[in-house]
């Protein structure tokens, strides 16, 4: 077992095309490091500018292999699916095979290329939208990355915090507690003997970042250029947003603050304490959380916390931040959601990493928590509404099934999903859909929407990690859809006929909703109960047999 290192301190055709695409892509890369102005004041030699010629010749080679392995794909998917019938089963299987070879390749360029290409191998794995080929292979980079040289990290912190370590901290341990893409996390006592982790940017990130970019932008471009039904501009637009901001440690802490201040009193919800004197845009310093990733059953069987409770409380917590607040923390995969035992509810959940956070706007909500509610009533008309409200028009049909897992037209209640009869017709429904409708249906929904569809797709994978049933999300989201809405049922300035019966319409209908509601809890509650019943009956009778067993025994008869 490697010794673990501790700072302590004194007290105080297509080879041609792919040439040519490699060769546009290197020199675009060089062009863009050589443009950049260096330090007037440093030497032409300096070792800025040989930081930004070693980072513009690994961007050529970044980027050839991700031109390579994008030709691999392309030839792929042209030359497996040529002349086959789209309607036909045998395109189906033929199409689910190279989406799972391609997504093997996009992995091993993801491995490869690290950084960035790992960041977006993890965002594509939580798009819903994209194959499910891609998502289950791409989803094995959540917990990939290897930490940086504790050399490079050292010159990151004192040239941001502009002192050397001794001056901060009593002791800081070389080795990081945790390794992400594009920052890891140290563990250090500061000189009033508070435990703290400092998250560190790794060195060189923003130049890398911009190349990074420009290439996955190319490709996105050369894809639909060969593929004019595959558009995947508005994913990279959207990736580019969060890495943006999420490369902003300072503006990270902000965050953080805010989600801090909005769940104040809230007895579950913990956000570490910001330390601002030790913190700058590639270096925060907060509080440190003792505690375990939030799907570690293990753990949470040792520490005798329910698993249902804790799937329970996360939802709740997102669905305060999406249907109340408006302001979402939009990466709630395991490592940023973390257990700690103890506490009036016997735990708390510690919000981590703040760096993609989202502030929808506030009609975007208001629709939102309507569009759920309508979810909740299946009201077919009201969903129509809203569907041209959100900009999809007749792609709004299948809200119910993105969101509840049911058809517009199910009969089936809330959380038990669909009949053969529906399964069926749904089936056939969504042969006549191809990819260019799944393209135009993505690149009509606002920005919030798709925030919103990741974060949701992290949340129920973590909600069946902890095996909790998926009818928690659906009532966890309809009740606070109701919160959500309920501050417009306050009463309205002046006192007119209209406003009048416009208010009580909208009173009437927020009772409705809580009346639905209350039945479906009834229900899950006796459900629960049920299950409960059942399971202690069987413990009940496995111990009357394993008691029989014992006394019918010859050696217990002796």
């Amino acid at each position: 077992m490697k010794a673990r290192s501790l700072l302590k301190f004194p007290a105080g055709g297509t080879r041609k095309n792919t040439f040519y695409l490699i060769t546009i892509t290197g020199l675009a890369g060089l062009t863009y490091q050589a443009t950049t102005p260096a330090n007037p004041n440093n030497s032409p030699f300096s070792n800025d500018l040989v930081e930004k010629i070693r980072a513009g010749v690994n961007g050529v080679a970044r980027s050839s292999l991700a031109v390579y392995t994008l030709t691999s794909n392309v030839v792929d998917y042209k030359y497996s699916l040529h002349g086959l019938n789209l309607d036909s089963d045998e395109y189906r299987s033929k199409l689910s095979e190279v989406h799972l070879r391609s997504a093997r390749r996009v992995l091993k360029l993801c491995e490869a290329n690290k950084g960035f290409y790992v960041k977006a191998g993890q965002f594509i794995a939580a798009m819903r939208q994209v194959p499910k080929e891609y998502s289950s292979t791409l989803s094995s980079l959540q917990n990939k990355a290897v930490p940086c040289n504790f050399e490079a990290i050292k010159k990151v912190l004192t040239s941001n915090l502009g002192k050397d370590l001794s001056e901060v901290f009593l002791s800081f341990d070389e080795e990081p507690i945790a390794a992400a893409s594009i920052a890891q996390v140290h563990r250090g006592i500061l000189k009033d003997h508070q435990n703290v982790a400092v998250k560190v940017q790794y060195p060189g990130l923003e130049q890398q970042m911009r190349i990074d970019i420009t290439t996955m932008s190319f490709l996105s471009k050369s894809i639909a250029w060969v593929f004019p039904e595959y558009r995947f501009d508005w994913m990279v637009l959207e990736f580019e947003k969060a890495i943006s901001s999420e490369l902003d440690f300072a503006q990270e802490a902000k965050n953080s603050e805010r989600i801090s201040k909005n769940f104040k009193g809230n007895s579950i919800v913990k956000i570490p304490h910001v330390f601002w004197d030790l913190t700058r845009r590639q270096v925060l310093t907060m509080q440190f959380c003792s505690g375990n990733k939030v799907d570690d059953l293990k753990f949470l069987k040792k520490c005798e916390i329910d698993p249902g409770k804790v799937a329970k409380a996360l939802v709740e917590v997102f669905a305060e931040m999406i249907f109340v607040h408006g302001f979402l923390h939009g990466d709630p995969h395991p490592g940023n959601i973390i257990v700690s035992p103890g506490g009036r509810n016997g735990f708390s959940l510690v919000l981590l990493d703040h760096g993609i956070c989202r502030e929808l706007d506030e009609q975007f909500r208001l629709n939102y928590c309507e569009l759920w509610n309508a979810l909740i009533l299946l009201d077919a008309n009201k969903i129509a509404d809203l569907g041209e409200r959100f900009g999809v028009g007749k792609y709004a049909r299948y809200f119910p099934v993105i969101f509840t897992g049911r058809t517009i037209d199910s009969k089936s209640a809330l959380g038990r999903g669909m009949t053969l009869e529906e399964k069926k017709i749904l089936k056939q429904e969504l042969k006549a859909l191809n990819m260019e409708d799944i393209s135009s249906f993505m690149e009509s929904l606002p920005p919030d929407f798709i925030t919103i569809l990741r974060t949701d797709g992290l949340l129920r994978s973590v909600i069946s990690k902890l095996g909790a049933s998926q009818q928690i999300r659906l009532l966890t989201y309809a009740k606070y859809s109701v919160y959500g809405l309920s501050s417009k049922l306050n009463p309205l300035s002046g006192v007119t006929e209209k406003n009048f019966f416009s208010s009580f319409k909208a009173t009437v209908g927020f009772i409705r909703l809580r009346l639905v509601l209350e039945v479906l809890y009834l229900l899950s509650w006796i459900q629960d109960l049920g299950r409960s019943f059942l399971s202690r009956i069987r413990k009940i009778l496995a111990e009357a047999i394993h008691l029989l067993t014992r006394v019918s025994s010859p050696a217990v008869l002796m």
